[in-house]
């Protein structure tokens, strides 16, 4: 089923919920879903956001509670998630908890460089599902190395049980993981296909690319 979802980010530093307006424009949005999108990668809070990395797990805390309050199904897109994980796997995995644990739907593994591989994704995503359940973990990848199937694919053997894509993997810079490719290998690969249940039909799938049907 389909479900517009509002994007936005977490509260400003130094900002209180109800004093951003920004937060609360996305909040205002008649949206059933809203995703976040949050620093993961302490370089980045250090960095970019200028504050501590305690104020940072505040922030997300704060700001998904906020969106589970207001009646909406929430999301955090973890930005730079696999590079923040390699380079402070416990701060990075800390983030990811902080949103889980406030109420988040959906916490999204993004690989925003766009630079992991798929081996890389498939053991960190792993990794990540011994602390929150599969069921609410998503991937989020761009394909500067051409791997946004193949990585979407390895976090979904690993666990996560949500895709982030464009269709044709149109997107930013290199384009997003391709929902076009993504979604009948799912539905008629013998491995996705006899493991997981999309939502779709197979048969659907087969009649618009009939040449699919015998591609296993």
């Amino acid at each position: 089923m389909a479900k517009l979802t509002a994007f936005g980010m977490t509260k400003r530093p130094g900002r209180s919920i109800s004093n951003d307006p920004g937060f609360q424009a996305v909040l205002a949005a008649k949206a059933p879903a809203i995703c976040l999108v949050a620093k993961t990668w302490d370089f980045h809070v250090d960095v970019a956001l200028g504050i501590s990395l305690e104020e940072n797990l505040q922030a997300i805390a704060e700001s998904v509670a906020a969106v589970v309050a207001s009646g909406r199904e929430a999301l955090l897109d973890c930005e730079h998630f696999f590079d923040g994980y390699k380079a402070n796997p416990d701060y990075a995995l800390a983030c990811a908890k902080a949103a889980y644990e406030a109420g988040a739907r959906w916490v999204v593994l993004c690989d925003t460089n766009g630079g992991t591989l798929p081996e890389e994704i498939e053991r960190i995503v792993a990794e990540v599902v011994q602390h929150i359940p599969g069921d609410h973990v998503g991937i989020h990848v761009h394909n500067d190395t051409d791997n946004g199937v193949a990585n979407s694919l390895a976090a979904v053997r690993a666990g996560a049980r949500q895709i982030q894509g464009t269709l044709n993997g149109l997107g930013e810079r290199c384009g997003n993981a391709n929902l076009t490719s993504i979604i009948p290998t799912l539905l008629l690969k013998a491995d996705y296909a006899e493991r997981f249940e999309t939502g779709r039909d197979a048969g659907q799938a087969q009649h618009a690319h009939p040449r699919l049907a015998h591609s296993r």
